[in-house]
């Protein structure tokens, strides 16, 4: 009876997240947040589902989830998009990641009293943005290329700086001593030869991907392969989801990359995504996306609130640091200056996800000091961060206000220098004011003198 019940339940699940993006179409009331509270509601209110039940089927799933979600987003990006927009993508991945890990780590320090490592690494756990809420969410919006390319990249990117300096503090507290040449060749690594291994696996798979097309049942062996090119890249150190973004960029791009590397001689002809099996992967995606959000509200814990509240403090905030590094980090001017709605849309995109919600559980399994506080109070700031998007992202495109709102706050900078100007401007009219009267004075002074002497 149990086992009919989870088949209409996973039924259900399917038909309610086709209902839930319909609805987001007509009324832009997120279906990532409808999901997260199905979640919320069959697991830590209800308690029908636990995290504990799932076992390891949890890790494993939102790991294949994340490895789909990256491949298919790499689909979509072409080599021209990706060239005006990685300036603005690193600038960004930088700024925010590194303003949030020390912002956080000294709130941590100095007012959660933690330990000044413990407060950073937590700073670094939550430092980066969700590939798997990003990339599905600005797929649903109206937005120019470069803007969605530059959000897509920074979620792969910031998930590399995550992890790598993440694990770094925890070594670090574990030995008493930090090594930060290691950790930026850790990040340079990880970035560059996961990118190459990704592409290499991209340029060997294109050149076959016509005769395994021939192959009956083969439409899956793509992913199959992008699922072997990131297990990989984890066993050699690298980051896997960066190999997996890279293999889904250069089979979208396979020809340009062939034609670069193509050896003297050589006559293949380099195969990319045909559209029967963009469709297939899209709604694979689509899937895989559904049941992560669930995943993510079943594995929300509930039972302390003094951790709820402060992950609401902290999210609240970084989504304030987020709007002056949104305005640091993009041209104002040029030709790749993002649109007004667009600088919006990216100041508002701050939701946390797989990789800060797995890093979270780390500390605690390594018998950390406060290791349990902060698996609590991140798992918090991720369903308050992805909340808060999934409102803001609809309330900017539906409410002036809103987009009032951010326009001041991304323009303050103008908007203090107008108001200074016009304050300067108002004190030297009244000590012009002050010179009129005086010479009035002075000039009845005079008129006065003058006329005592005539008399």
């Amino acid at each position: 009876m149990n086992i009919a019940l989870t088949v209409v339940a996973v039924g259900l699940l399917v038909f309610l997240a086709h209902v839930f993006a319909e609805f987001f179409s007509r009324s832009k009331v997120p279906d990532v947040l409808l999901l997260i509270s199905i979640g919320l509601i069959i697991g830590p209110l209800l308690n029908i589902v636990s995290i504990e039940q799932l076992g390891m089927v949890g890790p494993v799933f939102t790991t294949i989830t994340l490895v789909t979600i990256l491949f298919e987003g790499g689909t979509e990006l072409k080599l021209e998009a990706l060239k005006k927009s990685l300036k603005g993508t690193t600038l960004l991945t930088n700024l925010n990641f590194f303003a949030t890990m020390g912002v956080v780590g000294v709130i941590g320090w100095q007012f959660f009293e933690m330990p000044v490592l413990n407060a950073f690494m937590f700073g670094a756990i939550v430092g980066g943005t969700s590939s798997a809420v990003v990339i599905p969410l600005v797929r649903q919006l109206h937005m120019g290329n470069n803007s969605r390319t530059i959000l897509i990249l920074e979620s792969a990117f910031s998930d590399v700086l995550c992890i790598v300096f993440a694990l770094a503090l925890m070594e670090a507290i574990q030995s008493d001593q930090i090594n930060f040449g290691l950790m930026f060749g850790q990040v340079l690594s990880s970035f560059i030869l996961a990118s190459l291994l990704g592409l290499a696996g991209s340029m060997f798979w294109s050149t076959l991907l016509h005769k395994i097309r021939n192959i009956k049942n083969s439409i899956f062996t793509t992913p199959a392969f992008v699922f072997i090119i990131f297990g990989i890249s984890e066993v050699l150190g690298y980051s896997g989801a960066i190999s997996a973004l890279a293999f889904g960029i250069g089979l979208a791009n396979s020809e340009q990359l062939i034609s670069i590397f193509r050896p003297k001689g050589s006559v293949s002809t380099p195969e990319s995504l045909n559209e029967t099996e963009r469709i297939l992967f899209g709604e694979v995606v689509f899937l895989l996306k559904t049941f992560f959000f669930v995943y993510i509200g079943v594995s929300i814990r509930l039972d302390d609130l003094y951790p709820l509240l402060l992950g609401l403090a902290i999210s609240l905030l970084m989504f304030i640091l987020r709007i002056p590094v949104v305005r640091a980090s993009m041209p104002s001017s040029g030709k790749n200056i993002p649109g007004e709605k667009d600088l919006y849309i990216m100041s508002a995109m701050v939701p946390k996800g797989l990789a800060a919600a797995v890093l979270a559980t780390l500390p605690f399994q390594m018998g950390i000091e406060g290791g349990e506080f902060i698996m609590n109070l991140t798992f918090s700031v991720v369903l308050f961060s992805i909340a808060i998007t999934s409102v803001l992202i609809p309330s900017i495109e539906k409410f002036e206000g809103v987009q009032r709102f951010y326009s001041n706050a991304l323009h303050l900078n103008s908007w203090l220098r107008q108001l200074t100007l016009s304050f300067r401007k108002e004190n030297k009219s009244d000590s012009e004011k002050g010179a009129e009267e005086k010479k009035y004075e002075q000039r009845e002074e005079t008129e006065n003198t003058d006329d005592s002497v005539k008399k």
